[in-house]
């Protein structure tokens, strides 16, 4: 659909209205007045006798840019409010001191900036842009261990509450501040405030967190894929042992894709403490991934938007693909009466709701500032307040949508388990009691142990220490989350599959997708703010910056390739992104609403889009919003503080599975500089901000 962007015209310059004779003593004077009060409209303002607001910066964001017409009533003087100049060179307009020469130079500049601010192509291409970003791997392994967990159908009732009262309100505001400010996220909150300025560090420094590790699962899924194309699967069946006299030990210990993923992906170390080498596949894997990214955002939003389009509409065909082959499949239909089965009593849970609001915040993408930046590409008068429901709505239909699709996979599985351990059962029955083949059949096995138990006591009773305890409904409640849903849970259904490694590409191919999808939007957060600075961007093209991003970001990934790298990988999953996230999105939503003004932030956006915001907007910003985030802090610091010692899951090779191990002091180091390292960054710079203030007044004073 033609570029990603576009470039605004250059070709019409700010020309003034000639009525008749003048000097050009007089249109430089027009001229500047119009920089100035395009600019600096609260100063202009101030001169007619508004009052500026105590707390905003010096230079507020400019609106919408200057329509011809605009341009020609302000340099007619016929728009309301600014006296016409003089049409005489005497009494031509001119500035009264050096400082408001600078400022007119200023105001030039920013004009200048604005004008050179590429925009999305069509709304189109920003809400998948949006979507891309928004619906990502937790949608797909996140949301249906949430269904599991909380009551199946019931946990529906607190998820979509959350929706209304915290997900769309909170991300109207992002995209509203963005389209508003059309800054990044750091630009922006210092655009409001210059003491706010940290938060969108914090920003920056917590999608720098996400992007070094989230990327690592792009890997994975490249790894995955390669191996696809083997027949059979290389996770179908475990290896043999050194001496090829039988299985691998750890490999029937465990199960074939549970050694596939812990020994010939990640070759995993016991604990923590055991780093280990660089695994050099996945390395390569990695590099991969990180130069697959780089073409996509090689000229930053430019060639994002080309992107958007798959990323955003191949994962919904994939698994639209494995809802029909989901349905098809024995047992699918266990799975899905599993999760629409409420279990009323989980509303009366606590941890439900807690878990709910949780999902809602992280799955929308709030406070990472790359909403921010996409918003900020807008036309000004673009509806923002219809994409971010739509948004919204689509993110959470697509978690209902992928977890009838993981239920009916779920279903599957737990039967397929469920009926091989029932052959088990009966072939042990009929070996151990010679009984004749076919005699013992499913439907009438426990009426064949109950007569063995009565009629062979003694025999039956060495026999049932060798049975399992075959369950169905034991093997729908086993929850999984994260890696292990995606990369042993699905991969042990597909290799069960016909034509599995059809459905094995299909799969890693829509993760590979969602994962570079969201990867798009992360990497937008850290890379328009800097883009944004004169500084950076005046010195490196867009091209270098982007390109230093992914090396330093692939550079600091090989730590999660080495054998202790996934223990690595849940700290940084678990603890980067969490405190910090909370505490950033309450201060912008306070920052709107008390610090900037709600009633201020309202008539921008009026003029901006021309609508007015209604009652509901109000009240979820000014009240429901923050309480809820405040009251989601609270949790998870309470959680942090009363837990006696933060653990791990480690791989155990001899028993072949996972076992719960503390965190040694050098990882709790890490996990405390994590959450730190973001969190300090608001008061930190708020404090810096003051300092240099109260300098520069003392430089004026002494000057004076």
């Amino acid at each position: 659909m033609g570029r990603g962007l576009r470039e605004p015209d250059h070709s019409k310059e700010l020309r003034t209205r000639h009525t008749g004779p003048t000097s050009s003593q007089r249109d430089r004077g027009a001229a500047l007045y119009l920089a100035i009060s395009g600019a600096f409209p609260a100063a202009v303002a101030r001169r007619g006798g508004a009052r500026r607001h105590p707390f905003t910066s010096l230079a507020p964001p400019t609106g919408a840019p200057l329509t011809r017409l605009a341009i020609k009533k302000r340099a007619s003087g016929s728009d309301a409010g600014h006296p016409r100049p003089s049409r005489t060179g005497r009494g031509a307009w001119r500035p009264r001191s050096k400082a408001a020469e600078r400022g007119a130079r200023a105001g030039a500049s920013s004009a200048a900036m604005e004008k050179a601010r590429p925009l999305w192509d069509n709304p189109l291409q920003f809400v998948f842009a949006c979507i891309s970003y928004a619906v990502g791997l937790g949608n797909v392994w996140r949301f249906p261990y949430l269904c599991q967990m909380y009551g199946g159908g019931s946990f529906l009732v607190p998820y979509l509450i959350m929706l209304i009262v915290e997900g769309i309100p909170l991300l109207y505001l992002e995209l509203a501040v963005g389209q508003r400010m059309r800054q990044g996220s750091i630009g922006a909150w210092r655009t409001i405030s210059p003491y706010l300025s940290g938060v969108g560090v914090a920003s920056v420094v917590v999608s720098f967190f996400l992007s070094m590790y989230y990327n690592v699962i792009n890997a994975w899924g490249f790894w995955y894929l390669f191996h696809s194309f083997q027949d059979p699967l290389p996770w179908s069946v475990c290896p043999l042992n050194g001496n090829r006299t039988g299985y691998d030990e750890e490999c029937e210990a465990a199960s074939s894709t549970q050694y596939f993923w812990y020994r010939k992906t990640l070759n995993i170390s016991p604990s923590i403490q055991e780093n280990g080498v660089v695994q050099w596949e996945p390395a390569l894997c990695l590099i991969l991934a990180w130069l697959l990214v780089y073409l996509c955002i090689l000229r930053g939003t430019e060639s994002t938007g080309k992107v958007v389009y798959f990323t955003a509409s191949l994962p919904y065909c994939v698994l639209f693909i494995y809802l029909i082959r989901g349905l098809t499949l024995h047992g699918a239909t266990n799975g899905l009466a599993y999760m629409f089965t409420p279990k009323m009593e989980q509303l009366a849970n606590p941890k439900a709701w807690i878990n709910a609001a949780t999902q809602i915040f992280f799955s929308l993408g709030l406070g990472f500032g790359s909403l921010i930046a996409f918003a900020s590409y807008n036309e000004p008068s673009n509806n923002c307040q219809k994409h971010a429901i739509i948004v919204s709505l689509i993110n959470s239909s697509t978690s209902i949508f992928a977890s009838i699709v993981t239920f009916s996979i779920y279903g599957f599985k737990a039967t397929f388990n469920y009926e091989t351990c029932l052959n088990k059962v009966i072939l042990l029955l009929t070996n151990s009691f010679d009984l004749e083949d076919g005699f013992v059949t499913a439907s009438n096995l426990e009426q064949v142990k109950g007569y063995l138990a009565s009629a062979y006591p003694s025999k039956y009773s060495e026999v049932f220490l060798q049975m399992k305890n075959c369950s169905l409904e034991s093997e729908l409640s086993t929850a999984v989350q994260g890696t292990g849903l995606a990369f042993i849970v699905y991969s042990e259904a597909i290799k069960n599959m016909e034509v599995s490694q059809l459905w094995s590409v299909l799969y890693f191919f829509m993760l590979l997708m969602l994962g570079m999808g969201s990867m798009l939007g992360n990497t937008a957060a850290i890379l328009t703010p800097l883009t944004d600075s004169k500084v950076i961007s005046s010195r490196l093209p867009k091209e270098a910056i982007s390109g230093l991003l992914c090396l330093v970001s692939c550079a600091i990934g090989m730590v999660f390739t080495m054998e202790s790298g996934n223990y690595w990988f849940d700290i940084f999953n678990d603890y980067a992104a969490t405190l910090s996230l909370l505490l950033i999105v309450l201060v912008e939503t306070l920052a709107v609403c008390y610090l900037y003004g709600l009633r201020r932030f309202e008539s921008d956006l009026k003029a901006m889009t021309g609508r007015t915001l209604n009652w509901y907007w109000k009240i979820m910003w000014a009240g429901v919003s923050p309480l809820l985030i405040i009251s989601l802090f609270v949790f998870y610091l309470s959680d942090y503080i009363l837990s006696e010692a933060l653990q791990y899951q480690a791989w155990d090779a001899s028993q072949g599975q996972l076992v719960t191990k503390n965190y040694p002091p050098h990882a709790l180091a890490v996990i405390g500089l994590l959450v730190a390292s973001s969190i300090m960054c608001i008061p930190l710079v708020a404090l810096g901000m003051f300092i240099m203030r109260c300098l520069r007044r003392a430089d004026t004073a002494s000057v004076a």
